[in-house]
């Protein structure tokens, strides 16, 4: 099997060096110093005490892989828009996309039925370009829940989990989803396959939809957040309306509200992706986890009024910091 990770940071470094020791034929869409360090030194995953490392192919320029049997998709959602036409390259008639990306995917509406099948979503795929070039036929989805951290370039550290969910949008089980599973169990990772990969995907998005942007406003962790009780007030208010929004869409929410806020506050003193790509002034995924609900609840006739208000100040936030 071969597979290329297009993003090689923490989380696509993690699962490049779990699929070459299942033995896929990994290659790597890397840059910068990453992708000099991979080149000179290989790819090294530090987990539980053990260092691993491994020789990948790694390039720049996807055209110099060749085609691939699966490309996952390991960047930040804004991010893939501007680089769907170079990722082209990589496929042949079979070749899936697994999309191991936050937020509302672009394929949402491939396969799901109803009055808005084949609805493009502007706030994640500006004019279509990754439903036209990548095609929905080839998306299979993907909830990451590991979190790991690049240490120096070349060196990925896992710090915890280990589950990648995946699901065909039509919820099928597919051989190309079952070979893909199995190859990432024998990797060492739990990758269950979910007839409701949307159910999924909104259970993570519920906590980044909220959390992410009210952690950017304030500065503040989980379990600030949830310990105060006005800020957690309005995060609830908005996990609230996004149940509503992802409820007329037919997804089923297999936790209530608080108890996804007791777990999120269990996580303890973390910092949001969010708040951490404000502080090191990257670009923040805004429309991906928070527009794209909005998007969605107009779509859908549901009123978001505090996903709205709070949406208003974070993008103005982001653009005061040039990271928007």
């Amino acid at each position: 099997m071969r597979v290329c990770i297009y993003g090689a940071g923490a989380i696509g470094g993690y699962l490049g060096v779990s699929l070459a020791q299942a033995g896929c034929e990994v290659s790597l869409v890397a840059r910068g110093p990453q992708l000099a360090a991979i080149r000179e030194n290989g790819l090294t995953l530090v987990k539980d005490g053990a260092r691993s490392t491994v020789r990948l192919k790694a390039s720049e320029d996807p055209a110099e892989l060749g085609p691939q049997d699966h490309v996952i998709v390991a960047l930040k959602a804004h991010s893939v828009p501007a680089v769907a036409e170079k990722m082209a390259v990589l496929f042949h008639d079979g070749t899936s996309v697994v999309t191991a990306v936050n937020g509302v995917p672009w394929w949402y509406f491939h396969g799901l039925g109803g009055d808005l099948e084949g609805t493009r979503l502007e706030s994640v795929d500006p004019g279509g370009v990754q439903w036209n070039v990548l095609r929905p036929e080839r998306a299979i989805g993907c909830v990451v829940y590991p979190a790991c951290e690049i240490d120096e370039p070349g060196v990925i550290t896992h710090l915890d989990g280990d589950r990648f969910t995946l699901g065909e949008p039509s919820g099928e089980k597919t051989d190309r989803v079952s070979a893909l599973s199995e190859a990432m169990r024998a990797g060492g990772l739990k990758a269950p396959v979910r007839p409701r990969i949307r159910d999924e995907i909104w259970v993570k998005l519920w906590g980044n939809l909220s959390f992410n942007p009210i952690s950017a406003l304030t500065g503040a962790t989980l379990e600030q957040i949830c310990g105060d009780p006005e800020a957690r007030a309005i995060a609830r208010a908005m996990m609230v309306e996004g149940q509503a929004v992802g409820e007329s869409l037919g997804v089923k929410f297999a936790i209530d509200v608080d108890k996804r806020i007791a777990g999120a506050a269990a996580v303890g003193a973390h910092k949001t992706s969010m708040l951490q790509d404000l502080e090191r002034g990257r670009a923040m995924e805004i429309d991906a986890l928070v527009t794209s609900v909005q998007e969605l609840g107009r779509l859908t006739g549901v009123p978001t009024p505090t996903i709205d208000a709070v949406l208003g100040l974070v993008k103005m936030r982001g653009r005061t910091a040039g990271c928007y």
